[in-house]
């Protein structure tokens, strides 16, 4: 219960301050590519149910819905602001909307694509699937892309064990300081 108060007080007041910046980057993404500013996936979430999770555009219409690490050459699908956008996580920013819907928390595993099945059933075993996944996680501090499949669900299990609000502060706080040195982004 207080987890869900803080998601959705924290939600509430980082939509009013963000406002303005997710209209710019909104007009930035459009006026630099080809295509609608948001790009919608299907993620999997608490329970393995599929919600659909929006973030800013910053690959090509064309780009095969896969993780980006299994891409030949993901650089290539990149539109012009979209590297930017990743290295500073602001192409996370719409997914304030799926906090306030309760799909997803501040903190917890970040949500699998609906198609990567190792993810989905090792989450599975080691039932991290029966927390909501989060903006950002115990996983995404310590690697993020840079972390084997393996290591992110022992991570993740490990975040099911001790979450607490406290536990939560500080992983928000562990997300500021990798954002700002953008430490782990792979692409």
């Amino acid at each position: 219960m207080a987890k869900r108060s803080f998601d959705v007080l924290l939600s509430i007041l980082a939509a009013l301050v963000l406002v303005l910046p997710v209209v710019v980057i909104a007009l930035l993404v459009r006026l630099t590519s080809p295509g609608p500013a948001l790009y919608w996936s299907d993620r999997v979430g608490k329970g393995n149910r599929v919600f659909r999770m929006p973030k800013f555009r910053s690959m090509r219409v064309d780009t095969p819905a896969v993780a980006t690490h299994l891409l030949q050459n993901p650089d290539t699908y990149l539109t012009p602001i979209g590297s930017f956008l990743r290295r500073s996580s602001l192409d996370e920013l719409p997914q304030l909307w799926n906090i306030l819907n309760g799909e997803m928390s501040f903190v917890g595993p970040r949500p699998a694509l609906f198609n990567q099945d190792d993810l989905i059933a090792l989450r599975t075993k080691y039932a991290v699937h029966e927390i909501l996944p989060g903006l950002t996680g115990w996983a995404q501090v310590n690697g993020r892309d840079e972390l084997p499949i393996p290591e992110k669900v022992r991570l993740d299990a490990e975040y099911l064990r001790r979450q607490s609000l406290v536990f939560d502060l500080y992983i928000l706080w562990l997300t500021v300081v990798k954002v700002v040195r953008r430490d782990g982004v792979a692409h």
